[in-house]
């Protein structure tokens, strides 16, 4: 099993992977990768009107709180349950149109 947290991933700022565990809810650590602002990228009030609570709310209303994976696209206020394993996150993400699958994964 693929731990996410060994794992880099090029995301949108407004994409943020959020894991629920028995301890409860984990939001993956970010860094820009490039940016000319000097905003910190981890203030949702300031960056799209939306605090924590208030996405785990959203989170908790489209799955009862199941422990697993969650993308929560916050500039378009999406949610999305992932599931159980590591690896759904990057099915999750290519269905709702982020990145594209590997050349190198189709011979």
């Amino acid at each position: 099993m693929t731990d996410i947290n060994d794992t880099t991933v090029i995301l949108p700022d407004y994409i943020r992977i959020i894991e629920r565990k028995e301890s409860g809810w984990l939001f993956k650590s970010m860094k820009p990768f490039s940016t000319y602002l000097k905003v910190d990228i981890n203030d949702f009030e300031l960056l799209y009107g939306i605090n924590k609570q208030q996405i785990l709310v959203e989170l908790f209303r489209i799955s009862g709180g199941k422990l697993g994976f969650y993308i929560a696209d916050l500039r378009h206020k999406q949610y999305y349950f992932c599931g159980l394993e590591a690896m759904n996150v990057k099915q999750k993400l290519l269905e709702i149109g982020i990145g594209r699958v590997d050349p190198m994964d189709c011979v």
